[in-house]
């Protein structure tokens, strides 16, 4: 997690929880301050709203996605490896005798990362651990043992490296590249979000890797309808989703360039 969102909890200064504070502060001011608090309410309910709507979602995550683009040719890509970044997973899943499992995040990376997989032969890596915090020792299953469990019950493509100790991309990169380079790899096919490839890619070449981008779950230019004028919570998940990753390119830049 960003250094800037360990000490403000995300939860709070990212949309809805940001918003609904603003609305409470405005309702709490209503009878002292009437204009005041109807201006601060009105804004919160009307950015709430707002950020609701797929087609307005767009505007924040479009300029994240043409920081990327599609892998045409991974096999002419000149990697040795292939690195999957976790996103969540679903506790004690009774379908599978309480393992937990990847979300749908989690699950959409693995499918390309098969899909690659087949097409190059090359090996995976799959980082995730704990999301935050360290592994608790009564339960040791992270989310790189949930990802490499799917990948051979589920998609049948082997796993080579598992990062279980990474907490956010930064750690994702660090502990990758440390696995990876002791087996002599240094060029590898990134698979992660397109919203979160280009900050994934930075820490990756931070941490001295070469990336080619492999980015799925592209969003932009599918809100063409009259439904992406109505709210929706697919709507509110895309820019909380956009917002997290413009704060956080912004949070690297300004942490380059005070180091510079």
């Amino acid at each position: 997690m960003l250094d800037l969102l360990n000490a403000i909890p995300r939860s709070l200064i990212l949309p809805p929880a940001s918003l609904f504070l603003l609305i409470l502060a405005g309702l709490a001011l209503w009878r002292r301050r009437p204009r005041t608090g109807r201006i601060l309410a009105g804004t919160g309910v009307v950015l709430l709203a707002l950020l609701s709507m797929t087609a307005v979602a767009d505007l924040f995550l479009t300029p994240l996605e043409r920081m990327t683009a599609p892998l045409l040719a991974p096999e002419r890509a000149g990697a040795g490896a292939i690195v999957v970044l976790a996103a969540g997973r679903l506790r004690d899943a009774p379908e599978y005798g309480g393992r937990d499992i990847p979300d749908y995040i989690a699950l959409a990376r693995l499918r390309y990362a098969a899909h690659l997989q087949r097409r190059t032969g090359l090996p995976i890596l799959v980082s995730g651990g704990s999301a935050g915090t360290p592994a608790p020792a009564d339960r040791p299953y992270t989310l790189a043992d949930a990802m490499a469990s799917a990948l051979r019950e589920d998609f049948g493509v082997p796993v080579r490296w598992t990062e279980a100790r990474s907490r956010d991309t930064a750690e994702n990169a660090a502990y990758s590249a440390a696995l990876l380079r002791a087996d002599g790899v240094r060029r590898v096919l990134l698979v992660t979000d397109a919203m979160h490839m280009a900050r994934s890619r930075a820490a990756f070449e931070r941490a001295g890797l070469e990336v080619v981008d492999a980015p799925t779950m592209f969003f932009s230019g599918q809100a063409r309808s009259l439904h992406a004028w109505v709210p929706s919570a697919e709507g509110l998940r895309r820019s909380w989703y956009a917002l997290y990753e413009l704060i956080g390119i912004l949070w690297y830049q300004a942490r380059k360039g005070g180091q510079a």
